[in-house]
């Protein structure tokens, strides 16, 4: 296999912590470890540093909210332009519609490198959230249909998300091209977790409960929640952590006190390190993920890897290949539900551990595995991309062509009349005019003409 130069383009980077930049970073670790050079282009972000085998170039940027702590890329910053257009590109990756594509499209033209583009999040959700008028929203809609419009191929995360992207007005083509995780398939020594039911004051009894995410409403934490709060005055005992920060912690940390269970959960905040967070899912018995605004759920797949197996909302785009109380546990979109699969988590503590092994066989997939596939299909872009740049230089080349050959034929038809008018007012006229309208050279006899022509 041909190594190439990848181009990946994301508007957000570490150290942002979201699934899109953690599959940004991946993709750009597992394409530098095995595939041949990766190049990342993110915009820049106070103070950050990094230190990655691969090239990262931070292009300039501007706050854009300070709720969410993103910052949006200026695409035209001609030095971070220079620099890619001069790297050999083979490929470029970009997993976010709206500058990072409008740089892809730029190098596109500098480079001729083919973009391949990856919906992760369901656009059209964040563009309601976060923008209060409605032509703007309109405009931010128009604008990321062009872009993905733009690209010579789209991959979509899952098929909830191809449903998603489609609702948007998107009409392609596009394939599923799943998501990995970082984390081997392995739990954390058991002497370690002994050590944090020690600090956590976790009794033998106890059923431990995890969210990993960004603390925000929509991610279906209030589901959890309510469902606990439910199920603790049916008797049920447990730890619940939150594993992550965002916006709305303070509000779900008040909520959990309104419910009756503040007492059982624990705020850890955000966890960077993989090895620390790996400890938490291995800590758990159940990872609660009632979110139906992920089109992937990476973290589901984190959980499996730990043999944790995870709640999910029937019919979500994280329930993708979940078979109910085989690797997975579904339910409704609402707390009694909740209530019910925790209820019988704290029950039978042995089934979670049997359904969490089967998570671990089934629903497991390494970043290193998710990214060799989608290498794959790099080269069918690229070589798709180029036979179809040759049928258009030869499609051009053929109008050239045509157009030379119309020019061309009008000046010979002149030329042809010119010398006929010509013979016509010059020596043997009479001869010259019957050659022309009988539309031959010579005469029908083979003799030479009157002058001897």
């Amino acid at each position: 296999m041909k190594k190439m130069t990848v181009c990946v383009l994301n508007d957000s980077f570490p150290p942002t912590i979201d699934g899109v930049a953690n599959a940004t970073l991946n993709y750009a670790r597992c394409i530098q470890k095995s595939h041949g050079r990766a190049i990342v282009a993110t915009p820049w972000y106070p103070g950050v540093k990094d230190n990655y085998p691969f090239k990262v170039i931070r292009y300039a940027s501007a706050a854009i909210t300070k709720r969410l702590g993103y910052r949006g890329g200026i695409p035209f910053d001609p030095r971070m332009q220079y620099f890619l257009a001069h790297q050999d590109v083979d490929i470029i990756h970009t997993h976010c519609p709206f500058m990072s594509t409008i740089v892809a499209r730029i190098l596109r033209y500098n480079t001729g490198a083919p973009i391949v583009f990856t919906y992760h999040t369901k656009f059209d959700v964040d563009i309601e959230k976060r923008v209060a008028l409605n032509p703007v929203r309109n405009v931010s809609l128009k604008l990321l249909l062009n872009n993905i419009n733009a690209c010579d191929e789209v991959w979509v995360v899952s098929k909830g998300a191809g449903e998603n992207l489609k609702s948007l007005g998107y009409q392609g083509k596009y394939i599923v091209m799943e998501n990995g995780v970082d984390f081997e398939k392995r739990r954390t020594d058991e002497r370690i977790l002994e050590d944090m039911r020690e600090a956590y004051h976790i009794a033998p009894e106890e059923t431990v409960f995890l969210f990993v995410g960004r603390m925000m409403w929509y991610k279906g934490v209030k589901i959890s929640i309510d469902g606990l709060s439910i199920a603790k005055k049916k008797g049920c005992r447990f730890k619940l952590f939150f594993v992550g920060d965002g916006a709305d912690r303070p509000e779900i940390e008040a909520y959990c006190k309104k419910a009756g269970i503040g007492e059982d959960c624990v705020f850890t905040g955000a966890i960077q390190d993989r090895e620390k967070l790996r400890s938490y899912f291995s800590l758990a018995d159940l990872f609660l993920f009632p979110s139906t605004y992920d089109t992937n759920g990476i973290v589901v797949r984190e959980a499996a890897a730990c043999n944790c197996p995870a709640v999910l909302v029937r019919g979500s785009c994280a329930a993708e290949g979940v078979t109910d109380g085989r690797n997975g546990i579904l339910i409704e979109e609402n707390g009694a539900s909740m209530a019910e699969a925790v209820e019988e988590a704290c029950r039978d503590r042995e089934r979670l551990r049997e359904i969490g092994k089967h998570a671990a066989d089934e629903i497991y997939l390494s970043w290193d595995e998710a990214v060799a596939r989608a290498v794959k299909r790099y080269e069918v872009v690229i070589e798709r991309y180029t036979r179809e740049k040759r049928s258009r230089v030869l499609e051009n080349e053929m109008r050239e062509m045509k157009a030379e050959y119309e020019k061309r034929k009008n000046h010979y038809i002149r030329q042809y009349y010119r010398f006929g008018r010509q013979l016509i007012e010059g020596k043997g006229a009479k001869f010259a005019l019957k050659m022309l309208s009988a539309g031959r050279d010579k005469p029908s006899n083979g003799k030479e003409g009157p002058d001897g022509r």
